[in-house]
This record gives C-alpha cells, sequence and structure tokens, in this order.
C-alpha cells in the first residue's frame, strides 16, 4: 500500500526530502489528515485548509482524518468538519480511541467493565467494542484507559486512574501526545496526563499506548479506509511523521501546527517527512526535486544549502539576494538535505541553523 516518487526506497535512511512531478493529491488515492494544527487549531479551520481539501476531494482525492485526539466521536468530528466548509462522514474519521478500545477488546473479556478518563469518544469507541465504561476505580473495572478529555478534565479523574493502576489493574492510553495546539497556542495532550499518573504511581507502570506513531492506530487506519496508495498528512514529526515511517508510507508535513522549521532541520530519520508543505495547499502541488551535487551541497529552486565545516558548523544558504524572489519552502528543502546529511555523518549532531532561519524569517 506504498507509492514511492523519486525518494529513497523504504528502510534507508532518509537525506533529503523527495520530489513528485505530479501534484500529490493526484499521485495518492487518499490523504490521512491529522486534524488538530493540520485542518483545525481551537476549533477553527487553519488557513487554506477548507479550500484545498475541497478542492483535492473534487479531483477524485478520498480524504480521511485520522486523530490522536480522543475527546470526541467520530460523528461530532465529522459534523465539526462539515460545519467548517469540509463535508465528512462518520466512517471518514478515525481516532486513537477506536484504536485503543480494540486493543483493549483484544484482551479481556467482552462485556468487561473499563476505567474511563477521558471524553465521550473513548465511551463510543468503548461500546461499539462491547466493553462497559465506567467512572470509578470502586465500580469493578477490569483495566483502565485514559485519552485526552479537555482543558477542563476534574483533578478527580486522575486520582480514580492512579488507584486502579497502582492496583495493577492493566493500563491503556489513547496515545502520549504531550502537547495539543489552540487557539491560544499549545497546551497540555493527553501525555501530559498519563506522566501524572505515572507519577502518582511512583513510576512502577507502563500504559499500552494505541495512538500514533504506533502499529494499533495504523492497523485501525487501514482496516477503516482501505487505502491502496495513501499519504499521511501532519504537523507532528513525533506521531504522524514517525506513524507514517512506522508504517512504511509516505507522509506530508505541514507547518501549521506543532512542528516549526528549526525542528524540522534537527529531525532524526524516523522523524523525516517524505514532503513538506507551508500548509494544505502543498497537496494541490507538486514537489521540487532537491538535488545533492558532488561538492556536498543540496539545491532546491533557486537555492543552495551546505555545510560550512566537517565538524560543528552552520548551515549556509545561498539563493536570490532580494526578499519574495524565490520560494523559501525550497531553502527548507535544500536544507534539509544538508542537516540531514550532516547529522547521519556522526560529525557532532544537525548543523546550526540559526542564521539562515532568520534570514527566511522562520
Amino acid at each position: 500500500m506504498t507509492v514511492r516518487n523519486g525518494q529513497e526506497r523504504q528502510g534507508e535512511v532518509r537525506r533529503r526530502p523527495g520530489g513528485s512531478a505530479a501534484p500529490l493529491s493526484e499521485a495518492y488515492d487518499t490523504a490521512l489528515l491529522d486534524l488538530d494544527g493540520v485542518v483545525y487549531a481551537g476549533g477553527e479551520a487553519v488557513p487554506h485548509a477548507v479550500e484545498a481539501l475541497g478542492t483535492a476531494r473534487a479531483g477524485g482525492m478520498h480524504l480521511a482524518y485520522v486523530t490522536n485526539n480522543a475527546l470526541r466521536t467520530p460523528d461530532a468530528v465529522a459534523e465539526h468538519l462539515t460545519e467548517l466548509g469540509v463535508p465528512a462522514e462518520a466512517a471518514d474519521v478515525i481516532t486513537s480511541a477506536q484504536a485503543v478500545a480494540r486493543l483493549i477488546a483484544d484482551d479481556v473479556p467482552s462485556g468487561s467493565r473499563v476505567l474511563v478518563i477521558g471524553g465521550d469518544g473513548l465511551r463510543v469507541a468503548l461500546r461499539e467494542r462491547g466493553l462497559v465504561p465506567v467512572d470509578s476505580a470502586e465500580d469493578g473495572p477490569v483495566a483502565v484507559v485514559q485519552g485526552y478529555g479537555g482543558p477542563e478534565m476534574p483533578w478527580g479523574r486522575f486520582a480514580e486512574a492512579s488507584y486502579a493502576v497502582a492496583r495493577g489493574l492493566p493500563w491503556y492510553a489513547s496515545n502520549t501526545d504531550l502537547t495539543i495546539p489552540g487557539a491560544r497556542g499549545i497546551g497540555p495532550g493527553n501525555g501530559a496526563a498519563v506522566e501524572v499518573v505515572r507519577i502518582a504511581t511512583g513510576g512502577r507502570f507502563e500504559p499500552k499506548v494505541a495512538g500514533k506513531p504506533l502499529p494499533p492506530m495504523h492497523r485501525e487506519t487501514v482496516l477503516r479506509t482501505g487505502a491502496r496508495r495513501p499519504l499521511v498528512v501532519g504537523d507532528r514529526l513525533d506521531t504522524d511523521i514517525e506513524g507514517a515511517f512506522n508504517g512504511g508510507v509516505d507522509s506530508l508535513l505541514v507547518l501549521t501546527g506543532v512542528t516549526d522549521a528549526a525542528q524540522l532541520l534537527r529531525a532524526v530519520p524516523e522523524h523525516r517527512p517524505t514532503y513538506v508543505a507551508a500548509d494544505l495547499r502543498g497537496l494541490l502541488e507538486g514537489q521540487p526535486e532537491v538535488v545533492a551535487e558532488e561538492d556536498g551541497s543540496f539545491v532546491c529552486g533557486d537555492w543552495r544549502a551546505s555545510v560550512s565545516a566537517p565538524r560543528g558548523g552552520e548551515l549556509m544558504l545561498d539563493g536570490p539576494a532580494g526578499a519574495g524572489e524565490a520560494d523559501p519552502l525550497d531553502a527548507v528543502r535544500a536544507l534539509c538535505g544538508a542537516a540531514w546529511s550532516a547529522a547521519d555523518a556522526g560529525d557532532g549532531g544537525a548543523p546550526d541553523a540559526g542564521k539562515v532561519l532568520a534570514r527566511l524569517g522562520l
């Protein structure tokens, strides 16, 4: 279920972004889109997302929405997307709540009680798997599951989870994203809540995790979408992009959420996306090739990137002097080639990128 367009082969270390002569919406049959930070943030649509997704859909691309956020049900997510101008059905939405519910159902008998620390998304997903959500460690649960419960989650819910986990009940988590983007900035995610329970129980227990980048979420996505040539689209290196890497599929990083250009340049091999775009308009375009030159530099469009010294050097960038004369994303793609290759050469880690990113305004 993979497609490779002018890229390094699966299993090899990626040292530069890939290229695609065709628009990505034509090169791939299904976009597996993250939601928070990609399609919307804080409930509002990310700029250009609605128009880009509408054009991709009209061109024949299947859109599926894959989120680690377990708070809302697929019905609620689909309704929200439709209100934003992105028509969606519940079947188009795959959540970490669904993935963790399947994981629990594989481990415990049907009809078992499960202590839920989270929102409606978890409760509905558990019921779909024949499990019974309960609210207290005294209600006879055989397992405990945590999922993002929103910013108003009462502190007492973490105490209930801690009581159950300390007694030795199997512990599950929909995901362990430490942060979540919102309208006012970056807030604590479910991973931060998991850490609260871990600390409260003395660090002696580890949850089974279902969400991106781990295999249960990939399995759930494949089962529900049937994608043959999928493209993972996300804003997080450690969930979306690593999940694509683990699943052996291509990925597009959009710079509208958690990840910025500096973090991208420092990415370890499993966090390196196939493609990079400013936002979801990148689905409607091809991707320029990043060319590795014999002198060790990397060229993309009008930009050439290199490293000033073999060890501890800085990233260097040559390109148009005037603002607006060339695409700064091409500069970022070339810089990825130089930075990733230098880091993989074992010459002291990723080179410093501060000056070149300041020049680009990134």
